[in-house]
């Protein structure tokens, strides 16, 4: 298996929005949610109308998203183009602590 020098920067992130930033911002629809591993930034998938996700990528550089999706924990290498099924050592927080979190703010 090829490795991926960037997966020593994941970082332990919490998700900074509950959908999109930039698409609750504007008032658009996403179809599936990405999170940053480097800060934590919540952007829409590429097939989503804005692709919000790669748009942060292609901003800032931050090399790997994992889904947001509920049963995926699945990340993506963008600099490498490398997919990874599963990650050893990054937990996935269950939805419902995600949930809870936000609905205590």
């Amino acid at each position: 298996m090829t490795s991926c020098p960037h997966l020593e920067q994941i970082q332990v992130v919490k998700p900074r929005t509950k959908g999109c930033e930039d698409c609750s911002k504007t008032g658009d629809l996403w179809n599936q949610l990405r999170v940053c591993l480097t800060c934590g930034y919540v952007g829409c998938c590429d097939d989503s109308k804005n692709q919000h996700a790669t748009k942060h990528f292609q901003q800032t550089q931050h090399p790997l998203i994992r889904s947001l999706e509920p049963g995926e924990h699945w990340v993506w290498c963008y600099p490498d183009k490398m997919y990874f099924d599963k990650v050893p050592g990054l937990s996935r927080p269950r939805p419902w602590s995600l949930l809870t979190g936000w609905l205590r703010r």
